[in-house]
């Protein structure tokens, strides 16, 4: 069960690649404490996200890279082991430390991420289910399950605007995201029979398709940042994701010259870059802004 193989497809360093989107969370709460930010930090990025990680990797079985991993090793039964293991441990620490609601809602997004890989249902292989479904769960769901988690509210909360509308930012922006890191795995993709957005958008399809919700996400946290803070922020927002957006087309680029450049190493940079951007900008909003979310 611990073998050197389980634990690198926990891939918990690549947790920090979903790490923008409880940061996003933590600048529109109003009710913060410390030890709760700490539990739904630990209890999302260190055991919920590695058991969709371990899970997904387990019935993949990907021989080659996968994200945050170039060279997988071989997976073995306890590595589907380890998966439910941190799952169980999730779910009851989010009810230990949190309360009733916040276990709820780890408890389903657990069960979302075995639909989204067990070959009974798999909605991996279904392109538009599959997509909307990173999106959704691991962008506004994500974000009204920390948001619950760290104010310690119930879930009629939620259904504020300035959580609603930064959750729904969270979605569209990975619906962005999402299709950029299939492109390099169409080939095994195809061969499982998952039918991924990327494979059916085609390399430059994916480059056009993700430009594009870019553009739309990009024109909504704007549009957020002036409506519920000020112009300050909407440009600092757009000056963080600057060197993501010279990356990108650095990129498309070269593999609009040749397809090949479509790898694992060009895409986990991408990742890194826009991580890294966005995790910058995300603490600083969190920091600087605390008073004046206050007000809302």
């Amino acid at each position: 069960m611990f073998s050197r193989s389980t634990w690198q497809h926990l891939r918990i360093p690549f947790s920090y690649y979903l790490l923008p989107v409880y940061l996003f969370s933590l600048s529109s709460s109003p009710n913060l404490n410390q030890p709760r930010l700490f539990w739904v930090f630990f209890i999302v990025h260190f055991l919920l996200y590695p058991a969709s990680n371990g899970y997904n990797s387990y019935f993949d079985k990907d021989e080659k890279s996968i994200g945050g991993v170039k060279n997988p090793l071989p997976v073995n039964k306890g590595l589907y082991s380890m998966s439910l293991l941190f799952d169980v441990a999730a779910i009851i620490l989010a009810f230990v430390t949190i309360n009733l609601t916040f276990a709820v809602l780890v408890l389903v997004y657990g069960l979302i991420s075995k639909a989204y890989s067990h070959p009974s249902i798999r909605l991996k292989k279904y392109p538009i289910a599959g997509w909307l479904t990173v999106g959704i769960f691991q962008g506004l769901f994500t974000f009204v399950m920390c948001y619950i988690g760290t104010n310690k509210y119930e879930i009629e909360n939620i259904w504020k605007p300035h959580v609603l509308v930064p959750g729904i930012l969270s979605t569209i922006q990975l619906l962005g995201t999402y299709p950029m890191t299939q492109i390099y795995q169409h080939e095994e993709d195809a061969s499982r029979g998952d039918k991924t957005i990327s494979l059916r958008l085609g390399i430059r399809g994916t480059f056009y398709f993700v430009a594009a919700i870019f553009t739309l996400a990009t024109a909504g946290f704007v549009y957020y940042f002036l409506t519920y803070f000020n112009l300050h922020y909407a440009i600092v927002f757009l000056a963080s994701l600057s060197p993501v957006v010279v990356y990108f087309f650095f990129w498309f680029l070269r593999v609009y010259k040749h397809p090949s450049n479509a790898d694992h190493s060009h895409t986990m940079r991408l990742n890194s870059i826009s991580a890294t951007c966005l995790n910058g900008f995300f603490l600083y909003l969190f920091l600087d802004s605390t008073q004046v979310l206050q007000t809302l």
